[in-house]
């Protein structure tokens, strides 16, 4: 508990009250910190207040918001230590992983500090003499975001940033399990200058009913979620009623290919870093490898070499490589998992042991097919099964045959083979000779089942605006 008494972003939560809700250290399931559980009465005040705050902010000049938000990408860059230790301490990740998130996180609010500036309307040639036409671009209003425990502060900012820019106002639910991060990067906004009102952050221990709430609620005009496909089904079914506007990035099933030509140690590298980043609890980490026949043993033979340098520990510990799983429950689900895939014919090629506490060793399976239910399931954890190929077009098939559309990779040193099956693959996202692809640079989201809208990018800032058309007439 050291690092929590010399935190200062910590301090507010070492407080236990009736109405709190703990947040455990997966490393050990010890106490971290504790926070309110909000009743629905108080979480609806918020709203009210957020919607009165939300119509001030929208009249505030674009160079206004821009120089709060750049005021905070310099505050969360001098507090960046502080908050990769929160971030270890309730989700896990090597404190190494936690910084580059930390960095990852602030990007995105540097970035739409500068896309405040630029969202442009359009002048539009009229169909007959004495018209004007032209289209501006205004706020959405109060917005809600439902974010995960796996990027617990980067899937914050990748949307509040945009919301807060364009002229909005947000209301943000983090996972339960890692809200620490969440109350962390909103106590910097305010010290940016932020108004409180601007940026709420709620959480109950009924994370359905918070869910149920913010979609169903009229003064809600757009919500944006991060998690698995299933919950997103539902969570669509309930803001139909208001017909609210959403942007939906959800579950993954990402392919990684290496193909017969491909730098065979570019590609170890690249799967290394793709599948065993945060334990593989990760919506675009590689979820299944198709390797090429004619190379398949020499790149398993790398792989696993590799693979078993990895050390696994405590992510506050130096030269921490892997770091638990977030809890026992995800834990179980893998390893059942790993059996049932062992029972399908696979064969176990490293790894696999059970480790103590939320651990697992990082595990290579070699000998899957394309009908293990390894293959359609998103194992969101340190685990990669590896698929031999021959064809080409029958590989295609293979990684399209999936609900999910988010992110996909593959490995070639053959020009027309690249621009081929990257238009060929039915992602969101393509990683050619890469396996880290995400940046506040480029579009994130994915297609089918994967969900819909974008975050970063340019389009990002799209996500809360609304398009106005006017015509002036009789001129």
């Amino acid at each position: 508990m050291e690092y929590i008494n010399n935190n200062e972003l910590l301090a507010a939560f070492n407080n236990q009250t009736d109405h709190s809700i703990a947040v455990y250290n997966p490393h050990d399931d010890s106490i971290v910190g504790y926070i309110p559980s909000l009743s629905i009465e108080d979480i609806n005040h918020k709203i009210e207040r957020s919607k009165v705050a939300q119509q001030e902010w929208q009249n505030t000049t674009a160079s206004h918001r821009a120089t709060i938000l750049n005021k905070w990408f310099e505050l969360v860059t001098e507090h960046s230590d502080e908050l990769a230790q929160i971030m270890t301490l309730e989700q896990g990740k090597p404190l190494t992983e936690a910084k580059g998130e930390v960095v990852y996180g602030a990007s995105f609010i540097k970035w739409f500090a500068e896309e405040a500036k630029r969202t442009y309307g359009d002048t539009i040639p009229a169909p007959a003499a004495g018209k004007r036409l032209m289209t501006t671009k205004q706020p959405i209003g109060v917005t809600a975001s439902i974010t995960p425990w796996n990027f617990p502060i980067a899937m914050i900012t990748r949307k509040v940033a945009p919301a807060l820019a364009a002229g909005c106002s947000c209301i943000v639910k983090p996972a339960n399990q890692t809200p620490l991060s969440a109350y962390a990067i909103a106590e910097l906004a305010y010290q940016a200058g932020l108004p409180k009102d601007l940026l709420f952050v709620i959480n109950n221990h009924s994370s359905v009913l918070v869910g149920d709430l913010l979609c169903h609620h009229e003064d809600i005009k757009k919500l944006s979620f991060t998690g698995s496909t299933e919950v997103g089904r539902a969570l669509l079914k309930q803001t139909a009623d208001t017909i609210k506007r959403t942007s939906m990035e959800l579950g993954g099933n990402a392919p990684f290919v290496v193909f017969d030509d491909a730098d065979i140690p570019a590609a170890v590298q690249g799967a290394i870093a793709s599948k065993f980043r945060n334990a593989g609890q990760t919506c675009v980490c590689a979820n299944r490898f198709y390797v090429q026949d004619a190379i398949y043993d020499e790149f398993v033979d790398q792989f696993v070499s590799a693979v078993s340098q990895l050390n696994v520990g405590y992510g506050l510990e130096v030269d921490t490589h892997v770091g638990p799983l977030i809890d026992s429950k995800a834990k179980d689900s893998i390893l059942a998992l790993i059996s049932t895939t062992l029972q399908q014919g696979a064969k176990l090629q490293y790894g696999g042991d059970k480790l103590s506490g939320n651990y697992l060793q990082p595990t290579v399976l070699t000998d899957v097919s394309s009908n293990m239910d390894i293959v359609q399931t998103e194992i969101f954890g340190p685990v990669a099964p590896v698929i031999r190929f021959e064809d080409e077009s029958d590989l295609i098939k293979q990684c399209n045959d999936t609900i999910y559309g988010l992110a996909s990779y593959f490995y070639t040193k053959d020009i027309q083979r690249a621009f081929r099956v990257a238009d060929t693959l039915e992602f969101g996202m393509v990683g050619i000779n890469e396996g880290i692809i995400s940046t506040e640079v480029a579009p994130f989201g994915g297609i089918k089942q994967s969900g819909f809208g974008r975050e970063g990018a340019k389009q990002g800032i799209e996500e809360y605006l609304n398009t106005k058309y006017i015509c002036f007439g009789n001129l």
